[in-house]
């Protein structure tokens, strides 16, 4: 997708860059209803990823303010650290310690935001989106990977690093499913169960391709739900947002939710987490744009 007028034809803008593992998308703007241009591509190498962005934003230059950069991760987003805007110790093939947010400042000369693709898609559906009004909410992506990004009390959630949601150890029932997990790094985590990676090593077909009385999506929901009780009962968010390419597929939804309720089991004396918890766990309103959104909205946040 890229529609790209003349930099010329508006005034001061934000550049955002959307860097997901499978692929990038970049845009100019200031929100979803001011997105002047906006491109997407691949993600390959580090150095022709970079290219690519650099050469989409260079049209735009005279007219930027800030460039936010929402990565998949794990990342660094301490300003104060000597490794802040890096790609760390990332299981995608050749993109461990790449310097992301430095190698774009400087080719483009831009101060930059940097922060995971699951905390810009919070802040992103906070300003814009499903969470306004609220100051305590999770945003929780399911697709290649799992991740998730929080924000608490109107601040994003940050510690020693930022959340890594998708790689909590949940129960697993080794006679139910024999499936050892994908994770590089942990077998069965949530995310090497239940990614769509996961779920297409399990059954033998990609997600997408599953009926949807296939018993993949009992097994997938209770593994969501398991995650996202933890999360609950750990930090108590007014709403979860939920999205990624495994959320595209409606009839998850009502699962997921089912299984919450069972597994809570009316333990929370609370009203949204009653009934069909249809107002609780919810997609984004921002859809496929919350990631981009998600970068210029990181971008809004430099002063």
């Amino acid at each position: 997708m890229t529609h790209a007028p003349h930099a010329t034809d508006s005034g001061l803008l934000y550049a955002g860059l959307e860097a997901g593992g499978t692929k990038c998308v970049c845009a100019v703007g200031t929100g979803p209803d001011d997105l002047r241009a906006c491109i997407q591509f691949a993600t390959t190498t580090p150095s022709e990823t970079m290219a690519r962005a650099v050469a989409f934003f260079e049209a735009y230059r005279s007219g930027l303010l800030v460039l936010g950069i929402a990565a998949f991760g794990p990342l660094d987003p301490r300003p104060n650290s000597t490794s802040f805007g890096f790609i760390t110790s990332t299981p995608k093939p050749g993109w461990a310690h790449t310097d992301l947010a430095g190698t774009l400042s400087q080719a483009l000369s831009l101060p930059v935001a940097f922060d995971t693709d699951v905390n810009a898609a919070a802040l992103a559906e906070q300003r814009w989106g499903a969470a306004l009004g609220l100051d305590t909410f999770l945003y929780v992506t399911v697709g290649t990977g799992i991740g998730g990004g929080a924000i608490v009390h109107g601040r994003l959630l940050h510690g020693l690093l930022h959340p890594e949601m998708g790689h909590i150890r949940i129960p697993h029932d080794w006679q139910v499913d024999p499936f050892p997990g994908l994770c590089p790094y942990h077998g069965d985590c949530l995310e090497g169960l239940a990614s769509g990676p996961a779920l297409e090593a399990r059954w033998g077909k990609p997600a997408h391709s599953l009926p949807t009385d296939h018993p993949a999506w009992s097994l997938e929901a209770r593994y969501l739900a398991l995650g996202l009780v933890a999360f609950i009962c750990t930090l108590m968010p007014q709403r979860i947002i939920m999205g990624g390419g495994i959320l595209h597929q409606e009839h998850v939804f009502p699962r997921v939710r089912y299984e919450v309720q069972q597994l809570l089991n009316n333990y929370l004396q609370v009203s949204e987490l009653h009934a069909q918890l249809d107002d609780y766990i919810v997609p984004p309103a921002l859809g496929g744009r919350a990631g981009v959104l998600g970068a210029l909205a990181l971008a809004h946040t430099v002063r």
